[in-house]
């Protein structure tokens, strides 16, 4: 495993690291107050067109798509440290890269799966950043941590197939510029476990869909990842050939487009860390508390080092996966991808966490980004499966090598 950086990385990473110090890290206050003016949570400010249109002339656009008919025709590997510096400002970076969730596995899932008509219709607007796309899988009526739980129907008729269900956690509904959303269902529920579901493309406008409410994270609206929704489809109709791939291929799709979604979070919860660490030195390093700087406390400097250490360890594991990933395809990095998604999130959660305690109230309130980061992290040891979902198969599949 060779993990030094090429030249077209080490060229991209100068380049985000610029955009970054240059236009993004300055936008922040200016996103916050944007959207405290618009009075809705959900809205897209000025500030977000503003960097897209710089990202693009700088060359640093969708550069998470391998395939390089659409994208920047990186290796996960490539990718990998860019999508790292995209997570130390994960709220605004990520979308103005159109490197955003859950726009980027939509645009995968229709690179791969979609037919010529789907990519021409959603997929190119969606690479130009035209429009944004909801992911609808996840409901509330049942365990969705078993994804062959799910409920919504998705009955043929004629020429048509009608969707009766309700979502909920729909990824990017409530984005004002979602046009149309993947929705997982049924339209088998006789068939194998596994090939009961199928996915379907459905307009926002289309006549039977209801966003309900917009849901929030910890209390935040979670807009630069187009918010989260409770939708109903009520004898919803769409055209037959909506139909994303064949009846019964939803299970297999869905695992496809989770599995690059995956490391792509764990990519950007290191940056995370690593911004949050920034922080906390920065902060130690300033403040005296009993006679002398925090950063000479005892149990501060063990914090400092730990945080290095679980960092570092983290990166290691998802740069192996990345690897894995690009020389052996999705399958065969499967215990790769669930070790990441287990150990990523823990690991950013805890330095996030040791770097507001060193905050004190500072750490909890709207002045740093920290409070939002801790929620992101959080959030993501329940998105794209559970961490006890992830421990059990990852166990089965250790003990399958002794049986």
């Amino acid at each position: 495993m060779e993990f030094a950086y090429d030249d077209r990385t080490v060229e991209l990473r100068q380049r985000l690291e610029a955009f970054l110090t240059e236009c993004v890290y300055p936008a922040e206050p200016v996103h916050h107050e944007q959207v405290l003016a618009a009075g809705d949570p959900w809205a897209r400010p000025p500030v977000m067109a503003e960097l897209k249109a710089q990202a693009r002339e700088r060359g640093l656009w969708n550069l998470f798509l391998p395939d390089a008919r659409y994208g920047a025709g990186l290796t996960n590997l490539q990718y990998a440290p860019l999508a790292e510096l995209t997570g130390r400002s994960p709220h605004l970076a990520p979308e103005a890269l159109n490197c955003a969730a859950p726009d980027t596995g939509n645009m995968e899932l229709l690179a791969e799966f979609g037919s010529e008509e789907q990519r021409k219709q959603w997929l190119m607007p969606l690479l130009a950043g035209e429009i944004r796309s909801a992911f609808c899988m996840t409901e509330p009526e049942v365990a969705s941590s078993d994804a062959t739980n799910i409920g919504t129907r998705i009955i043929r008729d004629g020429d048509h197939y009608v969707i009766n269900g309700r979502k909920w956690w729909s990824s990017g509904a409530m984005d004002p510029r979602c046009e149309i959303f993947i929705v997982m269902g049924k339209t088998d529920p006789d068939a194998d476990r596994h090939r009961q579901q199928s996915m379907i493309l459905v307009p926002r406008d289309t006549p039977g869909v209801t966003v309900r409410r917009g849901m929030r994270v910890f209390g935040y609206s979670d807009a630069p990842h187009g918010g989260h929704a409770e939708i109903d489809f009520s004898d919803v109709r769409v055209p037959a050939e909506n139909l994303v791939g064949e009846e019964g291929t939803g299970f297999a799709i869905a695992q496809a487009r989770l599995g690059p979604g995956r490391i792509h979070h764990c990519m950007r919860l290191i940056g995370m860390a690593e911004r949050a660490l920034e922080l906390f030195c920065r902060r130690v390093l300033d403040r005296v508390a009993f006679g002398r700087p925090l950063a000479e406390q005892g149990v501060v400097r063990e914090w400092i080092a730990e945080s290095r250490v679980r960092i570092e360890q983290a990166r290691l594991l998802v740069l192996k996966t990345a690897w894995l990933m690009d020389t052996v395809g999705n399958k065969g990095a499967h215990t790769e991808i669930q070790a990441i998604k287990i150990a990523t999130p823990l690991m950013a959660e805890w330095v996030i966490d040791k770097a507001i305690q060193a905050h004190g109230g500072a750490g909890v309130s709207q002045d740093t980004p920290l409070a939002e980061l801790w929620a992101a992290a959080r959030t993501l040891r329940l998105a794209d499966g559970p961490d006890e979902v992830h421990r059990a198969s990852l166990a089965r599949r250790e003990l399958r090598r002794y049986s």
